[in-house]
């Protein structure tokens, strides 16, 4: 009877895991939400696009997922995860770790036009620092960002 009591733990405990580590967006959805986002951008225009990726119900969130811009001074122009943070000049915004993230994807738009940036960061859901990765896509002079928390 306890090993089947343990059995059914473990199987209850690895179903969670896997169905949390489903619900966090994935490397592939993160680079076609940028996609989509630059596509949406150039039939629909800056201001068009900002108030899309502003809207946390809109196309540009999806789970765990959502689409940040910043310009190429720090500035957040559009945030589908916090209102609150457009308007506001990030350069200086630091990690868990004290990196400086912002200034690592205006570092990487510029070097490289798009890529990957690595951070620790804040999980809304677990509430715990988690390493996450943000993809990024530099158009003229604003780098649209999505990130994926890593397992």
């Amino acid at each position: 009877m306890k090993k089947l009591i343990g059995w059914l733990v473990m199987s209850m405990v690895f179903l969670g895991l896997n169905a949390s580590a489903a619900e966090r967006g994935t490397a592939d959805e993160a680079i076609a939400m940028v996609k989509k986002v630059v596509t949406f951008m150039k039939s629909n225009g800056t201001e068009k696009t900002f108030t899309e990726v502003n809207n946390p119900s809109g196309q540009f969130v999806k789970g765990d997922l959502y689409v940040f811009i910043h310009d190429l001074d720090g500035k957040c122009v559009a945030h589908g995860g916090n209102a609150k943070l457009i308007g506001k000049n990030l350069l200086d915004l630091k990690d868990a770790s004290g990196f400086q993230m912002v200034r690592g994807f205006i570092d990487v738009a510029n070097a490289k036009g798009k890529g990957w940036v690595d951070y620790k960061w804040p999980n809304k859901t677990t509430k715990e620092v988690e390493n996450k990765s943000t993809y990024l896509e530099k158009v003229d002079n604003l780098i649209i960002s999505v990130g994926i928390y890593k397992t």
